[in-house]
């Protein structure tokens, strides 16, 4: 939702706080100038201008920062020593953490700084304190007499770390090789701390006239005390405090993440190349209306994690800072060497590798690094949410189909189309509710005459299994006779200006003030308020939407907060304006939770968000455009944000703003089936849209596509399950799969669900096919009529209307649940059915994951965790329960012992076979089967097989 399309029907309150202007809903876009550019951004522009001198010096550069050789210390796993600035005097320390699993963290700040410098971000952003290595032996760290510093990590010696003195520079190595290089290109740069009388500004030589010069103030170095933009004026009452780091990825020619942008997969060079950006990828939230596609722009969230990926290798590093946060990109050949490397290299062939070089800067706050070995990609995003934190086990309604507009417009409405649902035989399990069900944008009440019994309208969603979701944004309307402004006010609960009062602006309420989520007493507070007896009118079916929490200030710069203003601790809004979206999310999320005495998992769908959002519920991308442009980048964008370990994450079907038409409304159910959320969502403008609505055939497709979705939902519950347990994504790049296909590292039109199937949406208009990259060497399986693909590489494929290319990767076994219901309450005790899709060897393999699908239990172990194995024509299962003898798993498998098998397809049985048997506890029976000659598949009926009991086979003679 976004301040410029609501104002259109808002005009009058508008009008009445000054804010006058003319628009139409047709002409909307994106306004490019609301937003600044690096140029803009004083602490990018100086950075940037600082690497451009660098880079122009040439080899004669030499980085002023030096490691003090005499300072170096060892404390178990942590290095740390001193850093001076030769250019300043400025001492830094530098410490060296080498943590557990293939991860070590960088850190510098001050010494002696005037101030403390912003560095409390850490206990909220990772779920645990690091955990550092055992202890490292007394061989482990090496100085060299020319004052190298050499840490081994583990035991085999095939990671290191090398700190090089003068300049300082630190290289992570594995197998004797650098994989990424901290100041290699020697553009690090800490601005410390300083008073306005103190600071000196860059000067460089200026030509006066032919045949003289003078120096002069650097044009970069203007706004470090004070900088404009557009009407508004930031005081910077520190002054110039950014930091700034190149890190280089060697021989790696593609990176991933730092979420989020309407960008591609594979990340663009931003100083040159093909097709290259202009502009450092951004990562500052803001309220971004109709957003551009394929831009660097900041968007809502900001995860500031890059993953770099080659043949053999992955590697990755977060820079934890929660303020601005800009990040350069460029890439070079292996041959381009300096001067000395080039006599070095004499008579070498070169290996023509492509290197990833990146410049991150950021406002404020402190250098803090984490660098990921490896090796894969999964290996890296494992060791990242480690430290972030897992993403969170939702309950399995969200899961389902999700229908939502701005705005249902009463009681009526919301049950009505309920009904319509059910009418058309169309499952759904959640309708959403904008801001128009608030008592005048207050938060935390209804409008009574819109919604006069509340909970009568739940108790009948509820009495179908189905959940109602609720906005709640951070701005809070400033209002007499209003209890949530008027106890945050009293307990000092708001943002602060400078001088002490609270902070007020406008969003959609009119004049507001802005939950001050750092303060702890606040976070408390905020939770008490979904409490039953504080949010009247809800109950627990009742879940929470985040909205306008980047935070979204409508006469604020750049549409949101204003840096100078101050949080708890007397921090300025700059050092940790990332961090305010997750705090709200969490804030939230704590409170749903919170508010039963069972607690049950809940759901809360944010907008806003940064590192460690993951561990609280979903994100969505925002206010997308009903195009077929913003369809294709519906799927980069959410594998990056997969990446990011956000991975609970979807767009808006089929675009927030305008109508679609009809075919591209079926495209995009078709493609959110596989995408992680699924919710239809529709701005206040439009047309109305729901599935059921499309005239036929359109509406038959959209129907398929819904019950693919529930039919699949045992196999995305499985896939949630084991994203919370390492952190691997369920919507995942062709690469991560396929890591060693070179031909995917930039593939971003077709992805990989899980390990077992493969999709590729279509998203140009009028098409009838497109192509496929059939990946490895094991046949791939039409979802849809189980026919056999024995392909390699890219062919074209037959994709009409009705029809998504989607395909079982040969050696997978995906469980299903087919019968068709209403929601996925009623499917909690159905029956599943397992497709087994054969590889070249006959063999096969999946797993299935069952709790209750709501509480916490599965903590105790009341889950159900089965293996299913297919070899030599016999089909077997395992428990592979992390505790299979405990009471409560015991107990659980007991339950649900009635849970059974009611058919399975076996793909890629190239003849008939004699007959099927079951076996359990030496009871043998034949089962009945069908085979399908043209399609090379056996389907057997009703094995009634337990999947919570294990110990039978099931045997193709």
């Amino acid at each position: 939702m976004k301040w410029g399309q609501r104002c259109l029907s808002r005009f009058h309150v508008l009008f009445t706080l000054g804010l006058v202007f003319t628009l139409t809903t047709t002409t909307l876009a994106m306004k490019k100038d609301d937003f600044k550019t690096c140029a803009q951004s004083g602490f990018c522009r100086r950075n940037r201008a600082y690497a451009d001198m660098v880079t122009e010096t040439g080899d004669s550069f030499q980085s002023p920062y030096t490691l003090i050789t005499d300072s170096v210390r060892t404390e178990k796993s942590h290095i740390y020593a001193d850093v001076k600035n030769t250019e300043s005097d400025i001492l830094l320390t530098l410490d060296v953490y080498v943590l557990q699993d293939n991860t070590a963290r960088v850190r510098v700040n001050e010494k002696q700084p005037i101030k403390p410098r912003y560095d409390g971000h850490g206990k909220h952003t990772l779920q645990a304190e690091p955990v550092l290595q055992e202890e490292l032996d007394k061989d482990d760290v090496k100085t060299s007499p020319e004052g190298v510093v050499t840490i081994i990590m583990n035991d085999d010696k095939t990671r290191k770390i090398v700190i090089h003195p003068n300049p300082l520079r630190l290289e992570f190595l594995v197998n004797d090789s650098p994989v990424i290089s901290f100041n290699n290109r020697g553009i690090f740069n800490f601005e410390h701390l300083r008073t306005k009388e103190s600071h000196k500004p860059k000067m460089i030589q200026h030509d006066k006239d032919s045949e003289s010069t003078e120096e002069k103030e650097a044009p970069w170095e203007s706004g470090s005390w004070e900088e404009s933009f557009k009407t508004w004026t930031d005081p910077k009452p520190n002054g110039p405090e950014s930091i700034a780091m190149d890190i280089t990825f060697h021989d790696f020619g593609h990176v991933y993440g730092i979420p989020e942008h309407a960008s591609s997969l594979s990340l663009k060079e931003t100083r040159g190349g093909d097709n290259a950006y202009t502009d450092p990828y951004r990562l500052y939230n803001t309220d971004v209306f109709e957003y551009a596609v394929d831009s660097p722009t900041s968007l809502y969230g900001a995860v500031p994690f890059m993953v770099a990926h080659r043949v053999g290798q992955s590697a990755g590093v977060f820079w934890m800072n929660p303020s601005e946060t800009w990040v350069d990109i460029v890439k070079s050949k292996s041959e381009e060497k300096s001067s000395v490397q080039k006599v070095l290299s004499f008579g070498k062939k070169s290996n023509d590798k492509t290197s990833t070089h990146t410049h991150w800067i950021s406002e404020a706050g402190v250098l803090d690094v984490f660098v990921f070995f490896g090796p894969t990609t999964k290996d890296v995003i494992r060791q990242y949410t480690k430290l972030t934190g897992t993403p969170m086990l939702p309950q399995q309604f969200s899961l389902g189909y999700h229908q939502c507009r701005w705005n249902y417009i009463n009681q009526k409405d919301v049950l009505d189309v309920d009904n319509q649902f059910d009418e058309h035989d169309m499952p759904y399990d959640v309708i959403w509710l904008d801001i128009e069900y608030t008592d005048d944008r207050k938060y935390f009440t209804w409008e009574n005459n819109k919604f006069p019994e509340p909970i009568k309208m739940e108790q009948v969603l509820d009495s179908k299994g189905r959940k109602l979701v609720v906005i709640i944004d951070p701005h809070i309307k400033r209002a007499d006779n209003y209890r949530i402004c008027e106890e945050a006010k009293k307990d000092g609960l708001f943002v602060k200006q400078p001088n002490g009062n609270d902070y007020e602006a406008w969003c959609w309420p009119g004049q507001s003030s802005w939950v001050d989520f750092y303060n702890p007493e606040a976070r408390e507070w905020w939770k008490e308020q979904f409490t039953f007896n504080k949010f009247i009118g809800t109950q627990e079916n009742v879940h929470v939407w985040n909205d306008m929490n980047e935070p979204s200030v409508f006469n604020g710069p750049e549409i949101t907060m204003q840096k100078e203003m101050i949080h708890h601790g007397n921090w300025e809004h700059r050092v940790l304006h990332n961090l305010y979206s997750l705090l709200s999310f969490q804030s939230t999320s704590d409170g749903v939770r919170e508010r039963t005495v069972v607690e049950h998992r809940p759901f809360v769908l944010t907008r806003g968000f940064y590192a460690g959002a993951q561990r609280y519920g979903a994100v969505w991308t925002g206010d997308n455009m009903a195009d077929w442009e913003a369809l294709y980048y519906s799927n980069p964008m959410s594998l990056t944000n997969g990446m990011g370990g956000i991975v609970f994450t979807g767009a808006d079907v089929p675009g927030f703003f305008n109508n679609p038409t009809s075919e591209l409304l079926v495209r995009w159910y078709q493609a959110a089936v596989y995408q992680p959320f699924f919710r239809g969502h529709a701005h206040i403008d439009t047309k109305r849209r729901e599935p059921y609505l499309v005239p036929e055939p359109y509406r038959s497709m959209t129907l398929a596509a819904l019950r693919e979705r529930y039919a699949l939902l045992p196999y995305w519950y499985t896939l949630f399950y084991d994203a919370s347990q390492v952190g691997t994504p369920m919507m995942r790049p062709m690469f991560m799969e396929f890591p060693d296909d070179e031909s995917l590292f930039a593939t971003e039109d077709q992805f990989m669900l899980g390990s077992g199937i493969m999709v590729k949406p279509v998203t140009v208009e009028g098409a009838t096919s497109t192509e496929v990259y059939f990946a490895g060497d094991e046949p791939w399986y039409d979802t849809l009529t189980h026919a056999i693909v024995k392909l390699t590489g890219r062919h074209d494929v037959n994709a009409p209307l009705g029809k998504i290319p989607a395909y079982y990767r040969g050696g997978n076994i995906i469980p299903r649940r087919e019968r068709v219901r209403r929601s996925s309450h009623s499917m909690k005790l159905d029956p599943f059915t397992l497709v087994i899709a054969l590889d070249t060897q006959g063999y096969a393999e999946g797993t299935l994951y069952v709790d209750d699908g709501e509480t916490y239990d599965y903590g105790t172990g009341a889950y159900i965790h089965t293996k299913f194995n297919y070899s030599n024509g016999a089909l077997t299962c395992e428990n592979i329960h992390a505790d299979p003898n405990s009471k409560a798993a015991k107990q659980y498998a007991k339950d649900m012992k009635a849970l059974r098998i009611e058919r399975i397809h076996i793909l890629g049985v190239s003849k008939k076979p004699n007959g099927i048997q079951a076996e359990s506890n030496d009871v043998k029976e034949n089962l009945v089967f069908e085979y399908d000659t043209a399609h090379a598949k056996i389907s057997i009926k009703d094995p009634k097989t337990s999947i919570a009991e294990c110990g039978w086979t099931i045997a193709v003679a």
